[in-house]
């Protein structure tokens, strides 16, 4: 079987669940006996905008489009015919007899629609909520708190400081850097690049100072004070953006996989018909996990593992770690890995916040040292602050047994139990983590207690078997339906 994998971004690059998730389940089809090919996006100045190059990842055909945000309107945010006519000149090409989405973000709706009039199966893992939130999908307004219901006037509020598309100043820069690589063969976007996160880091800095040094926006008591007209219009937009999405995705996809069930809750509100949207919980690779050994210290070791970036919520962990003091913490570490160059400004932000506090930022961690950090881990946080889904590093944790701390809301609370498996807290509070956290400097036979009974963590080779079934089933049906229409006619 050919299946084709699509995701807004992919590895190297971009090392975050969806991109992660979608090479670990593509090897695993490949172990099936699937021809498995990968179709995503990057943006970079310093290729042709809209042109595709095709590489080579760990044994994945990778058909990566270059879009680097030259958007004419918001509605090409979501529906840009560009992109869909070089997906289905891709489509055309590879032919293949499944397409599983995975993100549509700086593609296009009318690529689900591309693979529809092809009459071949569609399938969408809905990692996130972008279907529903424009702002990459994590239902957050701009001061940071959870857009708990969905009010396009809100969005309107928000949108109106989103910025979609590249400016004129920005596309003319990055045509002509494209065009110095095209007929000298020198590519500058990676200074650009360097030259934009300096700036960016420095505006941040400007903006802590501003703001008592938390660098973020101020709490909104009441967002309808925003309402003006810009953002009225905005809103209307927002508006026609959730009906094409609803009215054009639903008819064309044959199944949507919600990893969690908080999240099925939440595209059942939206619109998904129960019997449309499937329940699997993910799958990990736990073939990295088969020579794990915790190895015990006298000191009590907290870490946090993932993307850097605001909605991972670093901040609210350092904010806590401070604030517990050096003398209840005594000889306890605090480690935060993840990559640096995601968000350089919010990154700085938390290098002066670790500096105060004594805690480490690691950098990067590769996917081959994730067992070997788990085992120097007795306490994993994870204080994301928007309703994560179904995050790889808490399976990770679960698979290895490591203790967890996690936000009350959304998919994780689902998968970590408390008392069982780690502890609860209230999302976006740090004086609330802090006390779970001192409880356990000060009380570490709670974490003792843990894992009294085994945690059944799925591998990803269940999920490719369980979605090859669904796979071999919906092209049967195809099969079934041509040949009851050849017999009509």
């Amino acid at each position: 079987m050919k299946v084709l994998l699509v995701s807004h971004d992919f590895l190297p690059s971009h090392p975050a669940g969806v991109e992660i998730y979608t090479y670990q389940f593509g090897k695993a089809l490949q172990k099936r006996g699937h021809e498995v090919h990968v179709f995503t996006t990057e943006k970079n100045i310093g290729r042709k905008n809209l042109s595709v190059e095709v590489r080579d990842y760990n044994g994945i055909p990778v058909h990566e489009l270059f879009n680097n945000l030259y958007y004419n309107s918001f509605q090409e945010t979501y529906d840009y015919p560009a992109a869909a006519r070089t997906f289905g000149v891709m489509l055309d090409d590879f032919k293949p007899d499944v397409v599983h989405f995975m993100h549509l973000l700086y593609l296009s709706v009318a690529c689900v629609e591309e693979v529809k009039k092809r009459g071949i199966p569609v399938f969408y893992t809905l990692h996130d909520y972008w279907l529903q939130c424009a702002w990459f999908g994590q239902r957050r307004f701009l001061d940071g708190s959870i857009c708990h219901e969905i009010d396009a006037d809100k969005c309107g509020v928000c949108l109106s400081n989103f910025k979609y598309k590249q400016t004129r100043t920005e596309r003319a820069g990055g045509k002509a850097i494209a065009a110095i690589r095209g007929t000298l063969g020198v590519d500058l976007g990676p200074l650009a690049r360097k030259v934009e996160s300096g700036i960016s880091v420095l505006v941040s800095k400007i903006k802590g100072s501003e703001n008592g040094g938390t660098g973020s926006s101020p709490p909104y008591k009441d967002w309808r004070a925003l309402v003006n007209d810009r953002s009225r219009a905005v809103s209307e937009q927002v508006r026609l953006r959730d009906d094409a999405l609803r009215q054009r995705i639903l008819p064309a996809v044959d199944q949507f996989i919600a990893p969690s069930l908080f999240l099925r809750r939440k595209f059942l509100e939206w619109g998904i018909p129960s019997e449309q949207i499937e329940h699997l919980r993910t799958g990990i690779d736990l073939g990295l996990f088969e020579s794990y050994e915790a190895k015990p210290a006298k000191h009590l070791r907290v870490a946090f593992i993932g993307t850097i970036a605001p909605h991972k919520g670093v901040h609210i962990l350092l904010e806590a770690w401070k604030s517990i003091g050096r003398e209840v913490r005594g000889e306890a570490t605090l480690d935060i890995f993840g990559p640096p160059s995601h968000n350089p400004a919010y990154v700085a932000r938390l290098e002066e916040q670790a500096e105060q506090c004594g805690a480490r930022l690691r950098g990067r961690l590769a996917r081959t040292s994730i067992s070997d950090a788990l085992s120097e881990i007795d306490l994993l946080v994870v204080p994301s602050i928007w309703y994560e889904n179904s995050p790889l590093i808490i399976l990770e944790a679960l698979a290895t047994r490591t203790p967890l701390i996690v936000s009350n809301l959304g998919g994780m609370a689902e998968l970590v139990e408390p008392g069982r498996t780690g502890f609860h807290f209230e999302m976006g509070s740090s004086a609330a983590l802090a006390a779970v956290l001192r409880g356990c400097i000060e009380n570490p036979e709670q974490l003792d207690a843990l894992y009294g009974e085994d945690v059944v963590v799925r591998d990803v080779g269940q999920d490719a078997e369980a979605m090859e079934a669904n796979y071999r089933s919906q092209i049967r049906l195809r099969v079934a339906l041509d040949c009851s229409e050849q017999q009509d006619s």
